[in-house]
């Protein structure tokens, strides 16, 4: 029999369980589907806008159509071409109308088709060119895919690089000519691992960040052009699995202490058919990390940079002779890094350039026979992009770090009397787009918790309208209980303060004690610590509603606080790295609501090799962690990132035994999981192999994740990202 106390109860029960029920289906629990699959948390973007000569308008694809719309008001003009208008004869389906470059004059448009990647900044494609007055449609080459497709100044030429040479193709020649039989070849002696003509060879392409090695003069009348002979380089090998018997690819890959391609630097003159090399210099062992035309086109200027990467030379050579001469020179007692940040004005009498040289990444003018003019912005903070100069005015745009390390605004100055001025208002991050007369640019801003906000401003910074609020994902944020970000700062032991951000359950509960779940990159120069959206993932805001702490950490080394900060790594790659992090984990481990025992972290890359050398230098700390496609051993990685920092291992043998995870193996304790795309042409899985080959000497168990024909990203294959993140995610929670 049910007693009276019995009924109550269990209908007091059932209504705390209803009211339970109810609170769960009120809020939504963010899955990793949302985060990875269904990308529920997307921000917009405004992407696509390409600034027209006049300054007034720009134009920008609409679904199948090119248009021309107003800054100031965002009205419509006119519609350039349409889908229409761009099938191929003989076919039935158009060109794809997105990936598009318009000629300088505006007469004629480029169009990209079916591009394939070949490392992380190179790629093939066939390309064809649109003549907006004749409304005629041509490919560029019938050859095979192209590289590099690019207008010549005045819209007539385009050149490219076809199986390492360099061609130009004539576009005032009659369409009914085939492509083959108007270009004109300029090189012949290209060939796969051996010589490269008008592109870079693989280290050049990462570490220098560019792979486009031709340059059109101001008058369309010459090309200069990188020449590298591979010859001397050591291969790598590849394998790609699928068939019966795996594909073997073979690629230049000089490593630490390793030969360089030898380069030179060349000018074709296409009125002569002359070709004239320049003057770099009898010091092979050299980098030409950057070479751009002057106003004058009979004027080319180069950087010479020595293999240490500590002295830079600016460098003016004849277009005619090739004749050079030193106008600068820049030695800083660590290393020097390279940017695009260089204008030379109008005048042919003076360049815009940066420079670290005061201990900050600061802007200077300089005039062309090598005389400081002026330096025209000062201070313990950093100009982090160089966005372009209007002559008329004699005016600067830039973005800085000025307000904080985590923050970036927009700044004018005027290059002849100073009257520095920040244009952007809100704190956060702040990044512009600039048309080309600077009277307009587009703000991107966001904050730590903030998704993107975009608007128009004029060159005061006034907005006068808005492109995207993100309202729609600011509400749906709200209704999956996002937690919000909060910066913190420590100080270590050895009396320096660190940044990082944290990200606490949305349930948190002070006197409960929580794991913490580092995320971290930490090499030289990033930042992770900084107060924009997506600076802590939305995979993060998963584990923290698992009841994880997660946390980043800027350790030294990183940037946003001037080169002794950032430098202070040099000859000792890692070290100190690490030691922040292992002080970070101390840190937290003092307060009351973490469990000091379950500490973990995970990285990619840079951040793999971080996690790996905290799990064993750091191993009393740091009890799970994650590393993918980790650096093991210094002498693995390529020459110029790794001896910028590092010189080379016959000069600096013992940074790089200490600061190399496969030398510590034995000192792992934690849960450890390995990860690599086993077609990584960047770091290589040689890495993760022999750090293998080192755990299991030193009898420690660990899990591995490899990743067939995946490159550095793992992308490669079907699902192949969407499974490593649920091979992670799974890691995570059941170890932590």
């Amino acid at each position: 029999m049910v007693t009276k106390l019995q009924k109550i109860w269990f209908i007091t029960m059932l209504v705390l369980l209803s009211g339970s029920i109810f609170s769960q289906d009120a809020i939504k629990r963010i899955t990793i589907e949302d985060v990875f699959k269904k990308r529920t948390f997307s921000s917009k973007r405004v992407s696509g806008i390409h600034p027209m000569n006049d300054g007034r308008f720009f134009c920008k694809v609409k679904q199948d159509s090119l248009n021309v719309y107003d800054y100031k008001t965002g009205a419509y003009q006119r519609t350039i071409i349409t889908s229409e208008d761009l099938i191929p004869a003989g076919d039935s389906v158009p060109v794809p109308i997105k990936t598009y470059k318009l000629s300088d004059d505006e007469t004629r448009i480029l169009f990209t088709v079916a591009r394939e990647s070949i490392y992380r900044h190179s790629s093939r494609a066939y390309y064809y060119v649109y003549d907006i007055q004749t409304k005629s449609l041509t490919p560029v080459s019938d050859q095979g895919k192209q590289r590099l497709a690019t207008f010549s100044p005045d819209g007539s030429k385009v050149a490219f690089v076809y199986q390492n040479n360099l061609f130009v193709r004539d576009l005032s020649s009659s369409t009914e000519h085939r492509a083959s039989s108007i270009e004109q070849q300029i090189t012949f002696d290209g060939k796969m691992n051996e010589i490269i003509n008008g592109s870079t060879d693989w280290v050049y392409e990462e570490e220098f960040g560019f792979t486009k090695g031709f340059f059109w003069s101001p008058d369309g009348t010459k090309i200069a052009f990188y020449r590298f002979d591979e010859t001397p380089l050591k291969e790598y090998y590849l394998k790609y699995y699928g068939d019966v018997y795996p594909e073997l690819y073979t690629y230049k890959y000089p490593k630490a202490g390793e030969d360089n391609s030898f380069i030179e630097v060349r000018i074709y003159d296409l009125e002569t058919g002359k070709t004239t090399t320049v003057d770099i210099g009898k010091k092979r062992d050299i980098y030409i990390p950057r070479i751009k035309w002057t106003n004058d086109p009979n004027t080319l200027a180069l950087y010479r940079m020595n293999r240490h990467q500590s002295h830079l030379e600016l460098i003016l050579a004849d277009a005619a002779t090739g004749e050079t001469r030193v106008i600068l020179k820049e030695v800083n007692p660590w290393y020097i890094d390279i940017t695009d940040d260089w204008i030379f004005l109008k005048d042919n009498k003076s360049v815009l350039l940066t420079s670290e040289k005061d201990g900050y990444n600061h802007i200077y003018l300089y005039s062309l026979d090598g005389q400081l003019i002026r330096q025209i912005t000062s201070g313990e903070w950093d100009v982090r992009a160089l966005y372009g100069l209007d002559e008329e005015q004699r005016l600067v745009y830039f973005q800085s770090s000025e307000t904080s390390p985590l923050d970036r605004d927009i700044y004018v100055v005027s290059i002849d009397d100073s009257g520095l001025k920040k244009l952007s208002v809100t704190e956060g991050y702040n990044r512009a787009q600039f048309n080309t007369d600077f009277t307009w640019y587009i703000n991107n801003w966001s904050d730590i918790n903030t998704p993107p906000y975009i608007t128009v401003n004029d060159s005061k910074g006034k907005v006068v309208r808005v492109l995207e609020t993100n309202e729609n994902l600011k509400k749906k944020i709200s209704e999956y209980d996002f937690s919000a970000v909060d910066f913190f700062s420590f100080e270590t032991g050895d009396h320096l303060e660190l940044n990082g951000w944290m990200l606490k359950p949305p349930d948190f509960d002070p006197d409960k004690k929580y794991p913490v779940l580092f995320t971290i990159y930490g090499g030289p120069g990033s930042q992770t610590v900084t107060n924009r959206w997506g600076a802590a993932s939305l995979w993060n805001q998963f584990f923290a509603q698992h009841g994880i702490i997660v946390v980043s950490v800027d350790n030294r080394g990183t940037g946003g606080r001037g080169q002794e900060f950032k430098k202070c790594t040099y000859l000792e790659l890692g070290k100190y790295e690490t030691l922040d992090q292992i002080e970070a984990a101390k840190y937290l481990g003092t307060l009351p609501y973490v469990d000091r025992n379950r500490i973990g972290m995970w990285g990619w890359s840079f951040g793999g090799y971080l996690t790996l050398s905290c799990m064993t230098k750091g191993a009393d700390y740091f009890s799970m962690g994650v590393a993918v496609a980790p650096v093991t051993n210094w002498k693995f990685y390529d020459n110029i990132y790794t001896e910028r920092f590092m010189r080379t291992p016959q000069e600096n043998e013992k940074g790089y035994e200490e600061n190399s995870p496969v030398n510590h193996a034995e000192k792992l304790k934690g849960k450890l999981l390995l990860i690599h795309g086993m077609a990584d042409d960047n770091v290589h899985p040689q890495n993760s192999y022999d750090m293998i080959t080192a755990l299991v000497a030193a009898n420690k168990q660990f899990e591995l994740m490899l990743y067939p024909n995946s490159n550095h990203g793992i992308r490669s294959g079907k699902n192949t990202r969407w499974h490593n993140f649920t091979r992670m995610t799974d890691f995570i929670l059941e170890n932590l």
